[in-house]
């Protein structure tokens, strides 16, 4: 087994095993992560691990083909990072008042079908 010991920092808490795997760049890809979980070559803090999506925590200890990765969750990240455009529209302005809010919620009515256009469903078949 090597010596070596990788530290991944990240900004949140908890990420999934086969995530962590594929952030750590010790497997290829997803799909890759989620077979040598699946198939116990795996340790999750020094037991195996069978779970792909076993959530990790900070702190925890994951070992994979002779490598250690401990996971630190770092709360400073979120300060400096800026924001993604996704998340900027996902942040809604205080100035907004809980009715307003509620007749966001509400269904809208549904859109008038086209003139003269009939809808075609298709058919069930069993």
């Amino acid at each position: 087994m090597s010596e070596s010991y990788l530290v991944v920092e990240l900004n949140h808490q908890p990420v999934e095993l086969c995530k962590l795997l594929k952030i750590a760049d010790l497997v290829g890809g997803g799909g890759e992560a989620k077979i040598v979980i699946s198939e116990g070559y795996v340790l999750l803090n020094g037991e195996v691990e069978y779970q792909k999506r076993k959530k990790v925590y900070h702190e925890d200890v994951v070992e994979f083909n002779g490598e250690i990765v401990q996971l630190i969750i770092n709360d400073e990240l979120n300060e400096h990072l800026p924001l993604s455009e996704d998340e900027q529209t996902l942040e809604q302005p205080e100035s907004e008042s809980p009715a307003k809010l509620a007749e966001d919620k509400k269904p809208n009515k549904k859109a008038p079908a086209s003139e003269g256009v009939p809808k075609k469903r298709r058919p069930i078949s069993f």
